[in-house]
């Protein structure tokens, strides 16, 4: 349930209990317990109850947590999709991880928009005015409480893509362009055309 609630969207019990091949009480237990924990929030919607995760900051650490679990066998070729679609481009909370997330952020440091320290990004002049034409202000993003540019090891690339208040800010702009899109059913994303045509021409990269 807490690998589903990485997405970063409300999730209800029902659901959390399909996708954990649960029953509702059991899950009702579970979540009662992530919630008395501080991990996870409640939202009602009338009779409904939606959960989320508390922070980004916890995504942030159970996706790194998600390094060191043991790998679990594929037991379907259908698993076997979900988990590869999952490595290539997902969402950690509300940035971009996976393959997708990796490269993004490898590529804006080639291209001069960020440099690299082992916990951090720091945005450079050049990437201040790269960021603002996409409508990005990074004074602004950079006046949040959460941290601003930070370097998340990605669990299944083992290499850093970019989180914080920066990593969202990004991710919102690939969302509302459109070069992303959820697929059901998780965390999972999908790159669009459109996206594909914009990553080759601005990061030269193929997805």
């Amino acid at each position: 349930m807490i690998l589903t609630l990485l997405g970063g969207e409300p999730i209800s019990a029902g659901e959390l209990a399909r996708r954990a091949g649960i029953s509702p009480s059991g899950a009702s237990a579970h979540l009662k317990r992530l919630r008395e924990g501080g991990f996870i929030t409640q939202e009602s919607a009338g009779r409904h109850r939606y959960f989320r995760l508390a922070s980004a900051e916890l995504a942030e650490a159970l996706e790194s947590l998600a390094r060191v679990a043991p790998v679990r066998p594929v037991s379907s070729f259908r698993e076997s999709e979900r988990t590869h679609a999952l490595k290539r481009a997902r969402t950690c909370y509300d940035h971009l991880a996976g393959e997708l997330g990796v490269a993004v952020a490898d590529a804006l440091v080639e291209r001069g928009v960020l440099t690299r320290t082992d916990e951090a990004f720091t945005v450079t002049d050049h990437g201040s005015r790269w960021l603002a034409a996409l409508g990005i202000d990074t004074e602004a993003v950079a006046g949040s409480r959460r941290s601003f540019a930070r370097a998340c090891l990605d669990w299944s690339e083992r290499r850093p893509h970019l989180a914080g208040s920066l990593g969202a800010a990004v991710a919102d702009v690939f969302f509302a362009r459109r070069w992303i899109r959820r697929l059901p059913g998780g965390r999972t994303v999908a790159v669009t055309p459109g996206g594909r045509a914009w990553l080759e021409r601005e990061l030269g990269l193929r997805a």
